[in-house]
């Protein structure tokens, strides 16, 4: 099989994972682990593209080709860095801790739990546009903010559900192993948020 005709397929385990991970996130993430392809990271990544695409407007005061370039390399880089950053982490704790999974299997499956950020981050960027701050303190505004949270927090239940998966499928760790793994890689990744935050990359972490 050549390139473009991994990449078509990887095209179309791509669209069928999308569905999954919000449908069947546990039978899905198992099969990621086991069949998932390298390709398919490359249709995660233009979809982190764009995003960066639209942020970097969006953060950008003037319409100036540079400032845009600039301020769009900057993101990709430092979200490209934190991915491979997490992989790195994930795999070196993972295998202290007995883990027994592959490279590839946690990088493909790490990739999708960047679809909850994604989503998050993209409706803040159009909701900043269409809602800018400050927001009221009518019932409407209260009513929008309340509607936000629980958005949100419904966003990082799939986050933590589908990086729980990473881990249990990906690394074949049990439940203490990966409390373990988070106890360790938590800190470190906070460190690095606050990092980020000062550097007035990220305000919160595109993790």
């Amino acid at each position: 099989m050549d390139a473009l005709e991994q990449l078509l397929a990887a095209g179309v385990a791509f669209g069928r994972t999308m569905v999954g991970i919000i449908t069947r996130p546990y039978e899905t993430y198992r099969r990621i682990v086991e069949r998932a392809s390298l390709w398919e990271l490359a249709y995660i990544g233009c979809l982190l593209a764009g995003y960066f695409a639209i942020a970097s407007v969006v953060k950008t005061a003037a319409f100036r080709p540079f400032l845009l370039t600039r301020q769009f390399t900057v993101l990709a880089a430092a979200a490209g860095a934190t991915y491979i950053g997490v992989i790195g982490m994930m795999w070196i704790i993972g295998r202290k801790l007995g883990g027994k999974g592959t490279l590839s299997g946690i990088a493909v499956a790490w990739g999708y739990t960047l679809i909850p950020t994604l989503v998050w981050f993209l409706t803040t960027s159009v909701l900043y546009l269409l809602l800018p701050p400050p927001r009221t303190t009518s019932f409407a505004g209260l009513m929008f903010s309340g509607l936000y949270l629980v958005f949100s927090a419904t966003l990082f239940f799939w986050k933590l559900t589908l990086a729980y998966l990473t881990l249990r499928f990906g690394m074949k760790l049990d439940l203490a192993k990966i409390l373990v793994m988070t106890a360790i890689i938590g800190p470190l990744l906070g460190l690095y948020s606050v990092g980020m935050y000062r550097m007035g990359i990220f305000r919160i972490p595109f993790l």
